[in-house]
C-alpha cells in the first residue's frame, strides 16, 4: 500500500478550522405533495448561491442517470430497488428533470466490501456513503471521491445546503480539498435491546432486578436451568465499542484516545480482558446461543430470536418491526421488554457508550461522475429535503398508511398492507440522506411523533423505557477522540487486524476457562507484533503532544 494512501485513509480532524488531515489527490480534479405539518428544516447557512452554473431548474437537456446508494436489509416481501416509493420519486423528482433515478443495493451488515467491489468494477453509485469517519477517509484515501464546490452545492440545493452548511464546513474538508457532505442527525436513536419478560418472571425474578451484569448472569443461569433459552450472541467485528461497559468511570480523555477506535480492537486492554472473560464464562456454561460466532449478519440473529432459542434481540425499533408478530406466532406466550442499561455492567460500573458526532451519513460523489450526475444530486437531496417531501418518504400516503392527530401528527394505520406500505423501518434507508431521524415544529411533538415512529402498537412502553433509560445514561455517552494529526498505523493494519482480532478473541472465547490467561496471553502478543504496538505508538506520540481533542 502506497504512503500516499496510507496518509489520506487516517482519521484527523482539527476541529476550529473543519480540516480533516490526509495526503492526496483526487482522481477528478475537473470538475410532491402531502398534509401538513411536515418535519421542519434546521436553520443554517444564509448564504447565497454563486452564479454560473448551468440551469437545470426546468430539466436536463439529455436523460441523466442517478445512481443512489440504499441498505439492502432484506425485509420479507420488501424490494429494495422497485417498490412504491421508488416509483414515487421517479415521477415526481426524475421524470420531473429529466432524471433515471437508479437505487443501487448495499448490504447493511457486508457495506464496505459491497462498496468496495462496485468501486473496482467502476459501477458504484454516485454516492459513497457510511456512517464513520474512518472508513469515508479510507474511501478517499483511495482516491474514489471527486472534491467540491460548496458553491455548486448551495446553487443547486439551497435548503439542504441551508440545513447542513455548518456541518458540512466545519467536518467536510480533507487536505484543504472539500470532500464531504452530511446528513443531519438530531440528538436521539432507536436502537433497543429487547429482552423476553416473560422468561425472566418465570425464574422469579423481574426486568427491573437486573441491575449489573452479575444479577444478568445469575438471571442466564436460571434460564438454562428451566429450560427456557440462552442470551442471543453475534459474531464481533468491523465495528468495535464492545468493551465500554467495563471501562473505569469518570473516563481518562487519554486513555480514551489511545483505544477507543471503530476500526481497531483494543484486545490488550484490562477492559477487553473483563469483556472476553465474561462471554467465556457464558459460553463454557451454556448461557449464550452456542453457535454465536455463526450469526454474522440480522436475520441469523433475529431468527433465533423468533424462533424461541434466545431471549435477547437488539434492533432499530420502528413501528412496523415484524418481530412481535413473528415471535408470538412461535411463542404465544411472549412477553418483551427493554433490557435496562445497568444489566450488562459488572457492579460499580456506569453504563458508558459511544457517543455520535453531529452528523449522520458522511457522504461524497463517486470521482466518475460527470458534472450532470454530481448536480443531479443536489436536486435529489434538495427535493428531498423539501418538507412536504420527506414527510411522504417517512409516513406514506395519507388516508392509507396514516391519519392526522390533533396536533397534525400522522397516526400509522395499523397492520396496514396496501401498495405503499413502509419498509420495516420506516423507509429510513432513503430519507436518511438528509436526516437520521424525523424532526417537527417543538421538542415536544418530535418527542411524541418519535414514539409513534417506534412503537407497534400495543408497544408504546418500550418506545417510553427506551427514551427513559437513554435521557437517564447521557451523561455516560462520550465521543470517540479526533485527532488532529494524521494517523497512518490504523489504516495500513485495520484490515489485518480485524480479521486477526476474530480469530483470536473467539480463541479465547472457546477455550475451556482453565486455559483462558494463557490463551489470552499469547492473543496479546500476536496481536501486538501484527500492527496494534505500532498504531499504539503512533496515538501516544499524538496524545503527548495533544494532537487529539
Amino acid at each position: 500500500m502506497s504512503k500516499k494512501r496510507l496518509l489520506a485513509m487516517s482519521m484527523a480532524v482539527i476541529m476550529s478550522t473543519g480540516l480533516l488531515a490526509a495526503c492526496s489527490n483526487n482522481n477528478n480534479g475537473g470538475g410532491a405533495a402531502t398534509s401538513s405539518p411536515a418535519p421542519t428544516a434546521t436553520s443554517g447557512s444564509t448564504e447565497q448561491p454563486s452564479e454560473g452554473f448551468p440551469d437545470y431548474s426546468k430539466g436536463f437537456p439529455q436523460k441523466v442517470n442517478l445512481e443512489i446508494p440504499v441498505y439492502e436489509r432484506a425485509f420479507e416481501g420488501w424490494n429494495v430497488t422497485d417498490n412504491y416509493y421508488t416509483r414515487w420519486v421517479q415521477k415526481e423528482f426524475g421524470d420531473k428533470y429529466n432524471i433515471n433515478v437508479k437505487y443501487v443495493p448495499i448490504t447493511r451488515n457486508n457495506e464496505v466490501t459491497d462498496f468496495e467491489q462496485l468501486l473496482a468494477a467502476q459501477k458504484a453509485p454516485d454516492i459513497i456513503f457510511h456512517y464513520d469517519m474512518p472508513q469515508a477517509l479510507a474511501y478517499y484515501g483511495e482516491d474514489v471521491m471527486q472534491e467540491l464546490d460548496w458553491e455548486e452545492i448551495a446553487n443547486y440545493a439551497p435548503t439542504y445546503w441551508g440545513n447542513l452548511s455548518e456541518t458540512i464546513q466545519q467536518y467536510g474538508v480533507v487536505d484543504g480539498k472539500n470532500t464531504f457532505f452530511f446528513a443531519a442527525r438530531p440528538d436521539t436513536d432507536n436502537f433497543v435491546s429487547l429482552i423476553r419478560k416473560d422468561w425472566v418472571e418465570k425464574v422469579g425474578m423481574k426486568v427491573e432486578d437486573l441491575t449489573s451484569l452479575e444479577k444478568y448472569n445469575d438471571m442466564l443461569v436460571k434460564w438454562k436451568e428451566a429450560g427456557l433459552g440462552v442470551l442471543g450472541g453475534s459474531l464481533t467485528r468491523n465495528n468495535y465499542n464492545y468493551s465500554y461497559a467495563f471501562r473505569d468511570w469518570p473516563i481518562d480523555p487519554k486513555y480514551r484516545a489511545l483505544y477507543s477506535d471503530l476500526a481497531a480492537a483494543d484486545l490488550t486492554t484490562k477492559d477487553s480482558e473483563e469483556w472476553l472473560r465474561n462471554l467465556n464464562y457464558q459460553f463454557n456454561n451454556g448461557l449464550i446461543d452456542k453457535e454465536f460466532y455463526l450469526r454474522d449478519d440480522d436475520n441469523k440473529i433475529k431468527s433465533e430470536f423468533v424462533a424461541g432459542r434466545t431471549g435477547t434481540y437488539g434492533l432499530y425499533l420502528a413501528s412496523n418491526t415484524d418481530v412481535f408478530e413473528a415471535t408470538l406466532k412461535n411463542n404465544p406466550g411472549a412477553e418483551f421488554a427493554v433490557v435496562p442499561p445497568f444489566a450488562g455492567i459488572p457492579e460499580g460500573g456506569v453504563p458508558q457508550a459511544r457517543a455520535y458526532w453531529p452528523f449522520g451519513f458522511i457522504m461524497g460523489i463517486n470521482y466518475l461522475s460527470t458534472p450532470e450526475e454530481r448536480a443531479a444530486v443536489w436536486m435529489y437531496l434538495e427535493w428531498m429535503s423539501q418538507p412536504e417531501n420527506l414527510f411522504v418518504f417517512q409516513n406514506g400516503v395519507e388516508g392509507q398508511n396514516y391519519t392526522l392527530d390533533a396536533d397534525g401528527l400522522p397516526v400509522k394505520t395499523p397492520d396496514f398492507k396496501g401498495e405503499s406500505v413502509l419498509s420495516q423501518n420506516n423507509n429510513k434507508d432513503y430519507w436518511a440522506l438528509v436526516t437520521e431521524t424525523p424532526v417537527y415544529a417543538t421538542p415536544e411533538l418530535t418527542r411524541k411523533a418519535n414514539l409513534r415512529n417506534w412503537a407497534p402498537v400495543g408497544y408504546e412502553y418500550l418506545a417510553e423505557d427506551l427514551l427513559r433509560y437513554r435521557d437517564e445514561t447521557a451523561q455516560y455517552r462520550t465521543p470517540d477522540a479526533l485527532f488532529t494529526v494524521v494517523l497512518e498505523k490504523v489504516n495500513e493494519y485495520k484490515a489485518d487486524l480485524n480479521a486477526l482480532f476474530q480469530e483470536l478473541y473467539l480463541n479465547i472465547v472457546l477455550a475451556p476457562e482453565a486455559e483462558f490467561d494463557a490463551k489470552y496471553e499469547a492473543a496479546k502478543k500476536r496481536y501486538l507484533e501484527a500492527g496494534y504496538q505500532e498504531i499504539l505508538d503512533e496515538k501516544q506520540k499524538a496524545i503527548d503532544a495533544g494532537q487529539f481533542r
